[in-house]
């Protein structure tokens, strides 16, 4: 060995495990990357192209049958199939997606906003009112929330935003006793504490302080919100109170496909699989949300 290699030598060594360590990283890191959450990621993000691009994804028209094209099994001209009118289903469930989501996220978003505002004012205010307000919200508890939903589309009437008002009505509840049990957490709170010494208003120490410290897991919560709506939602449309036909909501379709389970299955299968595959990927990314706000 000449004294070249020598003296190089020690670099060598004190470099390879350097690069050992680099390289020796990246199966470990493949291993804890959690390929559930990438693919619900991707299941979420596929509905929700459907929403704002459908045509990039069928040229077909959802409303409109193909004479002769009655119940055709799935083929590469129709991936999944007609329906007893020649309808592509699968133009259907891709047009139907902006029915379905739009409803769950109007219901979620009545259910956030109005559970978050009764939660807020009785875990900050506590005393009578927040005694009045959580019996009321046990009240709502107490219902059954496919009746509570049925009675209030009843009142309102039949439809899609009617639907999503009822569902997101029996969602109140749940978040009203999240939040109010975060800002109790909150308010009891070393620098909530110190806030209110320093002499600011009890309005700005809410709104500052106690009110974004709180939302965390109702962030979370509003995930797995999300896939509980698409189900009822779907639930009303399957019972008939959803989107009056023929409009290609997802529950509709699988109502208008169970006639046919016999002959052709794919017409209550497809759409089915479609909700179990949302309800399942957003229940995904609610338990990553959970365990990072934690």
């Amino acid at each position: 060995m000449t004294s070249a290699d020598t003296l190089s030598s020690p670099t060598k060594a004190a470099d390879r495990p350097a690069r050992t360590a680099r390289h020796g990283n990246v199966p470990a890191a493949l291993k804890r990357f959690p390929y559930g959450l990438a693919l619900a990621w991707i299941v979420i993000a596929l509905v929700l192209a459907w929403i704002v691009v459908p045509g990039l994804f069928t040229a077909y028209d959802p409303l409109q049958g193909l004479p002769g094209g009655q119940l055709k099994a799935p083929s590469m001209a129709h991936l999944l199939g007609t329906d007893s009118l020649g309808r592509d289903l699968f133009a259907r469930i891709v047009y139907g997606a902006i029915h379905s989501l739009s409803g769950a996220i109007s219901a979620v978003g009545v259910g956030l906003v109005a559970g978050t505002a009764i939660g807020l004012v009785a875990g900050s205010v506590r005393g009578r009112t927040d005694e009045v307000l959580m019996r009321l919200v046990d009240v709502l508890l107490s219902i059954p929330t496919l009746l509570l939903s049925l009675s209030i589309i009843i009142l309102l009437g039949f439809g899609t935003f009617n639907a999503a008002i009822a569902v997101g009505a029996t969602a109140i509840a749940g978040f009203a006793r999240l939040m109010r049990s975060e800002v109790v957490r909150v308010r009891s709170s070393e620098f909530v504490e110190a806030a209110f010494g320093s002499g600011s208003s009890f309005a700005k120490v809410l709104w500052r302080h106690i009110l974004p410290n709180s939302l965390t897991s109702v962030i979370a919560y509003t995930a797995v919100q999300f896939g509980w709506a698409i189900l009822q939602i779907s639930t009303l449309g399957f019972l008939g109170y959803g989107a009056p036909p023929p409009t290609p909501e997802w529950g509709l379709l699988i109502a208008e496909g169970r006639n046919y389970l016999a002959t052709a299955w794919w017409l209550a299968a497809a759409p089915g699989l479609v909700v179990v595959a949302v309800v399942l990927s957003a229940n995904r990314i609610s338990q990553s949300l959970g365990r990072s706000t934690r």
